[in-house]
């Protein structure tokens, strides 16, 4: 099974609907997203195309009861406190916005840690965890919005971009 990853959102709605639609276009039916979202409209291309979400908050996510409630009108759309625990396609995935709110003693219960605090997309091995983070899907520190697919079997991240002069900063 792949999923989609997406983190810093930001309200950046023309990214956040390209990389929807890119991801639906893929086969993904499912976005795990790691927070900062920001307001509660940002989840409007998630509820408008279908695409399920399962959600942490960010540190920039200052109207989470808005963003709940607003989730709440959609098929499949959940969102929680940061971290969160989720068990999909038998991985046990831990969703965190910044991983300074989780002990690293903690990270071997998990398969996957998928963060987003950074704004940079990466994949490193740490022991027999995969972290990643899918960057930043606004685009507003790097200059480039970034999501990725994960093959939750493999743990195989492929990372999408948006480029050309319409997403540079």
């Amino acid at each position: 099974m792949k999923v989609g990853l997406m983190a810093n959102s930001h309200d950046r709605l023309p990214a956040i609907d390209a990389f929807v639609a890119a991801l639906a276009s893929r086969g993904i039916s499912l976005v795990l997203h790691a927070g900062d979202f920001v307001a509660p409209w940002s989840l409007g291309p998630f509820r408008e195309r279908g695409m399920a979400l399962l959600g942490v908050f960010g540190h920039n996510d200052g109207d989470p009861s808005g963003l709940t409630a607003f989730a709440q009108q959609g098929v499949g759309m959940e969102l929680y406190e940061s971290p969160h625990v989720f068990e999909v396609a038998g991985r046990k995935l831990l969703l965190v916005h910044d991983l300074h709110d989780l002990p690293e003693r903690a990270w071997d219960e998990y398969d996957i840690i998928v963060h987003g605090t950074i704004h940079t997309s990466e994949v490193r091995a740490q022991g027999k965890v995969t972290v990643i983070c899918p960057g930043e899907a606004c685009g507003w520190l790097t200059g480039t919005p970034t999501c990725a697919i994960l093959d939750l079997e493999s743990r195989e991240v492929e990372f999408i971009r948006l480029e050309g002069p319409e997403w540079a900063r």
